[in-house]
């Protein structure tokens, strides 16, 4: 049970094949999300931030994501998709949904299309956002440049590879690249990504770009590794009465780091107004851990104040160790626990699971409580229905127990975890009965 469930995978047909997309908010304007290369709606959710960024859209609109022909969910083809049959595909889906009019958001190698789409349809287009985006494949290199990078890319595709140039911060931890590396795998197979990237050697918007005149902006990262911010400025110079905003840092993928001043410029953009930064309003979906060490109480009053204060000393060493690792983030400890969220539901088990083993080998038993749903932002701490429910999961939790929602599980399928039921519980304060399992590897 979840009061804000991550949306689920519809199809809409084209032809004879089938477009998937992903629909989150109810706001009065339609936002279509163009992906680049790599594309997987459903995986994609567990890339952190990723959620969170379209859920802040989602505030003031209603955001349909879609994978392209060929690509993560939607039927594969012979072959690589013309631009003009991904501009059909755009349109099935808006079809699919009743949206008339939308702004679209490109990113990367989706930002020709969506500019070609608005120059063609310019009906159906209210504004255009282009994220790390580039005019023509002949700025990013010479044909010999792609042939190697090309073959580069096949050669460790489905390794995670890509991730230095797209989520470079992210790079850095082994479980990133790996789970990026998935990523990779689920969105296309070798031989349909190289039809793709052949293709796209082939792509040049710029005859064309004069022709949009629906508002533009165009955003791109001054450290972005995967297309030089040059490339931006200069397909924002094209576009007649194009903004252009160069942001000082950050990586190529849209919904890594920072995104906060981006979000408040494309809200800006379509709505003619921005909320608040304020941290205090920022509502994301998050996976919520709680836990705490079995038996407390009875454990100081045995081992005394000092020996159980460097117990606890090492209980919260070890806490920040397992939520980094699992890139979290510890929110705070409660004494004997700990409060931590994550952007991924599967890292979160995975921590829960981990942690408890370790405190284990300290001699501190513990029990954990997992859900996922949507939290507030308050400063340094979090709150709402969400983070209620995982302590009340907690609660229900025995010794050396990691116990989840069933939201949990239906986020994790495929993920190699295992789950016991646990039954139907009422728990306090929240409504309805909620079906409980227990964790494990």
């Amino acid at each position: 049970m979840s009061e804000f469930p991550l949306p689920t995978t519809s199809y809409a047909l084209n032809g004879d094949v089938n477009i998937a997309y992903q629909v989150m908010g109810e706001g009065p304007v339609d936002i279509v999300m163009v992906p680049g290369v790599v594309s997987h709606i459903e995986f994609q959710h567990e890339l952190p931030g990723y959620t969170a960024f379209l859920r802040r859209l989602a505030t003031f609109a209603r955001v349909i994501a879609f994978d392209k022909r060929g690509q993560g969910l939607s039927d594969r083809i012979t072959g690589a998709p013309s631009l003009e049959q991904r501009m059909d595909d755009v349109r099935a889906v808006m079809e699919a949904v009743g949206s008339r009019r939308a702004a679209i958001i490109g990113f990367s190698e989706g930002c020709a299309m969506s500019a070609l789409f608005a120059a063609t349809y310019p009906e159906l287009v209210s504004h255009l956002v282009l994220c790390g985006g580039f005019i023509s494949a002949a700025d990013r290199g010479s044909p010999a440049a792609h042939e190697e990078r090309i073959a580069r890319i096949l050669a460790n595709w489905g390794r995670g590879v890509m991730i230095h140039t797209v989520s470079t911060a992210q790079a850095a931890y082994p479980e990133a690249v790996s789970q990026f590396g998935k990523l990779e795998r689920l969105s296309a197979s070798p031989g349909a990504v190289k039809a793709i990237m052949l293709l796209n050697t082939q792509i040049d918007v710029g005859p064309i770009l004069p022709s949009v005149r629906v508002p533009t902006l165009v955003l791109h990262r001054r450290t972005d590794l995967q297309v030089p911010v040059a490339l931006g400025a200069k397909l924002a110079a094209a576009i007649p009465g194009a903004s252009f905003i160069e942001y000082p840092d950050g990586d190529h993928a849209f919904w890594a780091g920072d995104t906060a001043p981006m979000l408040g410029d494309i809200e800006e953009f379509i709505t003619g107004h921005r909320e608040a930064d304020s941290p205090e309003l920022e509502r994301v979906l998050a996976t919520v851990l709680f836990t705490d060490i079995v038996d407390s109480t009875r454990s100081a009053a045995d081992l005394g104040d000092q020996k159980w204060r460097r117990l606890l000393d090492d209980h919260d060493r070890l806490a920040r160790q397992m939520v980094d690792r699992h890139r979290g983030t510890l929110v705070k400890t409660t004494g004997d626990g700990i409060l931590a969220t994550f952007d991924g539901p599967g890292r979160a088990v995975r921590c829960a699971l981990a942690f408890g083993t370790a405190a284990g080998q300290l001699g501190l038993p513990l029990r954990a409580g997992l859900h996922t749903g949507e939290i507030e932002m308050r400063g340094q701490d979090v709150g709402g229905i969400a983070v209620h429910a995982a302590a009340r999961v907690m609660a229900q939790s025995q010794p050396s127990e990691v116990l989840v929602s069933r939201v949990v599980t239906d986020l994790v399928a495929g993920a190699g975890l295992k789950f016991a039921d646990r039954g139907s519980h009422a728990l306090k304060g929240l409504p309805g009965r909620w079906d409980l399992f227990a964790a494990s590897l």
